[in-house]
């Protein structure tokens, strides 16, 4: 006589996969706010550093980083500016997709800007580019100004 099984093998698999979806959304707003407030931390510092000096920071601008189509004080100050002004964005959720865009932009022209970037500080602007390429493509997640007014137009 055969006998069919009574739940299939599948089913198991289902449950789990239902699970761990379940953790991992449990933990998301967790894992954003964390890296909003790493890469926030990381471009408040480099702008504060820039405001301390600011005839180093232009010379800066003038001889060592090559930023395309600006004038070195231009560029000087937009940098700092963006420095200082998107990780704040950023670490509120305000305008969070906007602020983490904008950082990407600045992580980018400082990679490309300097000619003789070392290997370690290549692969660290990588990071930084891909936890704010992830801010910009999920947003800063439920735990931010964005997600709170998000959850008050929905209702």
């Amino acid at each position: 006589m055969n006998t069919l099984p009574t739940s299939h093998p599948s089913t198991g698999l289902l449950a789990w996969h239902r699970r761990i979806v379940a953790l991992l959304e449990a933990v998301q707003p967790a894992a954003q706010l964390l890296a909003r407030l790493y890469i926030a931390k990381v471009f408040f510092l480099s702008g504060l550093t820039k405001l301390r000096d600011w005839e180093i920071t232009v010379a800066l601008f003038s001889d060592e980083y090559h930023v395309p189509l600006l004038p070195p004080e231009v560029a000087a100050v937009m940098g700092t500016t963006g420095e200082l002004l998107l990780p704040v964005l950023l670490v509120l959720g305000l305008g969070g997709r906007f602020a983490a865009a904008g950082l990407f932009v600045v992580n980018a022209v400082a990679a490309i800007s300097l000619p003789d970037i070392g290997e370690a500080a290549l692969q660290q602007h990588i990071f930084w580019g891909s936890l704010l390429v992830g801010l910009v493509l999920w947003g800063p997640g439920r735990w931010s100004v964005d997600g709170w007014l998000l959850q008050r137009v929905r209702r």
